[in-house]
């Protein structure tokens, strides 16, 4: 449960992730090494020179108690400040009691006062200058006594010189192992990028290269691609020679049906136009999406261009709302043979039809809604299989068909990147077909 809590928080990208398993072993690391140096090291050599601090003070501190007054003392102590570079002085009578002074970083004055405290009797206060100075502030027999002295007598001369050190070089580490990183996760961001461009329907150039896995990887994808694309052309030359094939054998049949009575000849024709339109319907789910590169396409003029062809069909196909802007990265013709589908639908098992385009920064939607019986919400996954017919969803008396009109349309979408998603117009109340395309 707790992972599964903080997975909601981890980074999403692979560099970001990779950055991440990078950056917190290092920080963890120079932190504990850090924590460890001060609380053990920096801490013990304080406490030691300390002690030593200490042991003079209470040397000075036996010379001045057994002196009869203040000048007597400093001048029975005044031998020994030379040797032990120190200097003192009797705070005068009345003068306020002085405080401990440290800087906000300070950390070995602090252990020095703590320790003064627990093993020093009389000691009063410890001042840490700006000027590298201590005063030590103890009481005698004759008043409190100030002792200056050199803090490199008291504490390490730069204890903070191993932590800066190994920040820089943990930080300068760290970003060369941030480019080393990002070289070697260019060539995963270049293999996602053909993938999903081959998901579109575009065969981007692409070399494996990188690290042992990832050439391996993208070998394997350069295998699956070409894979792909020999199934899809002979799928493709396979429906289209048949489809051809079977276009002789029509048109004789129609000439030789030309020769008979009009009367007799009508059932006739009827069943050979309709398999005429079986094989065009072939020969479009042949074509698939690939018959053209994508181009800058405006989806509102395309939409108009399609609705003005079937109003002069006089059909009941009405343009509806359009919003936003601007061009799409579009295969033409499929796409126009898309969307001329769904209308071909809407008006063959309904009587009206209308159609809306929505165009924003992220996506594109094309959407064709009718005022037929629609398609019941537990069939729509099987309208988009291939020579697929839903009898009791459509009224099979207004025309039939072969079962590959939302099939070109879902394919179509999903060679552009997007899907077909089908639900109930609220206005029409009969199917509604969307087409979205992300740009």
């Amino acid at each position: 449960m707790f992972f599964q809590w903080l997975k909601r928080y981890m980074p999403r990208s692979l560099y970001a992730r990779a950055a991440l398993i990078l950056v917190v072993p290092i920080v963890a690391l120079q932190i504990v090494i850090s924590v460890v140096f001060i609380k053990r090291d920096l801490e013990d050599v304080t406490v030691q020179m300390t002690a030593t601090i200490q042991r003079e003070m209470e040397l000075l501190r036996q010379f001045a108690d057994a002196a009869p007054d203040q000048e007597t003392a400093l001048a029975q102590i005044a031998p020994l400040l030379q040797p032990l570079q120190m200097q003192a002085r009797f705070l005068p009578p009345g003068a306020p009691l002085p405080e401990d002074e440290f800087s906000l970083i300070e950390f070995s004055g602090r252990v020095v006062r703590e320790e003064m405290e627990k093993t020093f009797p009389g000691f009063l206060a410890a001042r840490f200058l700006p000027d590298r100075m201590v005063q030590v502030y103890f009481g005698t027999a004759h008043g409190l006594v100030e002792l200056s002295f050199d803090r490199r007598r008291l504490t390490a001369a730069a204890p903070h010189q191993l932590i800066v050190t190994m920040l820089l070089f943990g930080f300068l580490m760290m970003m060369i192992s941030f480019l080393y990183m990002r070289n070697q996760l260019r060539p995963i961001k270049r293999l996602a990028n053909a993938a999903e461009a081959f998901g579109r329907g575009r065969a981007v150039p692409y070399s494996p290269s990188g690290a042992t896995e990832v050439r391996a990887a993208g070998s394997a994808f350069l295998d699956m691609r070409a894979r792909i694309e020999r199934q899809i052309e002979q799928r493709t030359l396979m429906l289209s020679g048949v489809s051809h094939d079977l276009r002789t054998p029509l048109t004789r049949m129609k000439l030789e049906l030309a020769m008979l009575d009009e009367e007799d000849a009508a059932p006739m024709l009827r069943d050979v136009d309709e398999m005429q339109a079986l094989l065009d319907a072939f020969l479009d789910f042949s074509r698939g999406a690939a018959v053209s590169e994508p181009e800058p396409v405006d989806p509102q003029e395309l939409v108009r261009g399609i609705i003005s062809d079937w109003q002069r069909q006089e059909k009941q196909v009405a343009l509806g709302e359009m919003t936003g802007a601007g061009e799409v990265m579009l295969r033409r013709q499929p796409m126009q043979r898309a969307v001329s589908n769904l209308i071909s639908n809407a008006v063959r098992y309904g009587s009206r039809a209308r159609v809306s385009v929505a165009v924003t920064d992220k996506s594109m939607r094309i959407r064709v809604e009718d005022d037929g019986p629609g398609i019941p919400a537990e069939q729509r996954g099987d309208a988009v299989r291939p020579f697929t017919r839903l009898d009791p969803a459509r009224n099979q008396d207004r025309g039939t068909g072969v079962g590959l009109g939302l099939a070109i349309v879902a394919d179509t979408a999903r060679a552009h990147g997007g899907t077909l998603r089908l639900g109930e117009s609220t206005d029409l109340g009969g199917l509604k077909a969307d087409i979205v395309i992300a740009r």
